[in-house]
């Protein structure tokens, strides 16, 4: 009889950057049942980390509060590096519903870049995880990169 294999590895993970993502308050556009969708405009913010920049104006999240009290955010917007670099983001996410007492407005998240800068190509080459918390006038994001 073989023991049985220990469990892989967890993947680690490396801090990339921070995004604060400055909000408007959100636009309902839609309701099935109970399920409700609305846009939630961004209107500006900061990167900080190893990519610094400003979050321009003009992207949204499209958040979806569902039935049984999750939400499905998914977020697209861009920012300019320091540096003059356009990165475009799109961020996917889910918020479980949370057990009592704990802290809402947690979620973790996929983002995923695009960018021409070639110094910046890591970040179209690599995968990301999101921890995000949603505030009321913006939304925190500290990006890590999955290393091993």
């Amino acid at each position: 009889m073989h023991a049985p294999a220990a469990a892989p590895a967890a993947p680690a993970l490396e801090h990339a950057c921070t995004i604060v993502a400055e909000v408007a308050p959100g636009l309902p556009v839609e309701r099935r049942g109970a399920d409700m969708l609305e846009i939630i405009p961004i209107t500006g913010g900061t990167v900080t980390g190893r990519i610094s920049g400003r979050v321009e104006p003009g992207g949204a999240d499209w958040c979806r509060e569902r039935a049984d009290g999750a939400y499905e955010v998914e977020a697209r917007y861009w920012f300019r590096t320091d540096s003059g670099s356009v990165v475009d983001v799109v961020n996917v996410g889910r918020i479980a519903p949370g057990a009592p007492g704990e802290r809402h407005g947690l979620f973790m998240s996929t983002p995923q870049f695009r960018t021409l800068d070639p110094e910046l190509q890591w970040l179209t080459q690599r995968v990301f995880v999101g921890r995000a918390e949603a505030f009321g006038t913006h939304t925190t994001i500290d990006v890590f990169e999955v290393v091993s």
